[in-house]
């Protein structure tokens, strides 16, 4: 599930120009090459090893310039920024907006989502994030229902995040975001989403789960 999960998010990458030699198999070296680093690189940031992550979004970088294709640059800088959003780093996706202009809808409707906000043009998004965007800041929000959550353990966490920004997100959305880190052994998510547990635990006055809570971020502390 795990790798399936980030070869689909590495293919979202490269779809717009493979779709081209769609008929002229194999794939050009490019896009194999990005692919393996986006891969790579999601894989290395999920799991808090930062510096061989930064290695691979370097190269992945250096593919896609190789294609001379601001949108897809576009593309793979919001892929970056969609794996630290899983961490809860939401910072704002620089890299993205130095290519914006040059972005297509696919690209504006996601950078839109992951800062929380119901994009313009939802029919843009990947399928299994389209409920999601639908819901944000709807006329009257309410928390969106865990159990609609995608089932993807990545593009989980990614709506967690863009549900958590918009405040729709409850308990039991912060649970299925911990639980979908912790059975992929995605320490630097479930560290970020334990932290955020055990706080709406202790704000709802649940002293089990925050002290549950608690103790997993005290396992996760152990070297």
């Amino acid at each position: 599930m795990k790798r399936l999960a980030l070869k689909r998010l590495a293919l979202w990458a490269s779809a717009a120009l493979l779709a081209a030699c769609a008929n002229n198999p194999p794939p050009p070296d490019w896009a194999i090459e990005l692919q393996g680093h986006v891969e790579r690189a999601s894989t290395a940031e999920l799991v808090g090893r930062s510096a061989v992550a930064q290695s691979e979004w370097r190269g992945a970088r250096t593919q896609v310039r190789s294609t001379g294709q601001p949108a897809l640059a576009a593309r793979v800088e919001l892929l970056a920024c969609a794996v630290q959003a899983a961490s809860l780093d939401l910072k704002p996706c620089t890299g993205f907006e130095a290519l914006r202009a040059d972005a297509q809808a696919p690209e504006l409707a996601y950078a839109q989502y992951l800062q929380g906000q119901r994009p313009t043009n939802i029919e843009a998004l990947p399928e299994q994030h389209r409920a999601v965007a639908q819901a944000l800041n709807a006329a009257a929000p309410t928390a969106f229902p865990a159990e609609r959550l995608p089932t993807e353990p990545l593009a989980r966490l990614v709506a967690a995040a863009a549900l958590l920004q918009a405040r729709q997100l409850d308990a039991a959305g912060v649970a299925a975001a911990v639980e979908a880190a912790s059975a992929q052994g995605w320490r630097k998510p479930l560290l970020a989403w334990l932290q955020v547990q055990q706080r709406v635990a202790q704000q709802a006055g649940n002293a089990k789960l925050a002290e549950q809570a608690g103790r997993r971020l005290q396992l996760l502390a152990q070297p």
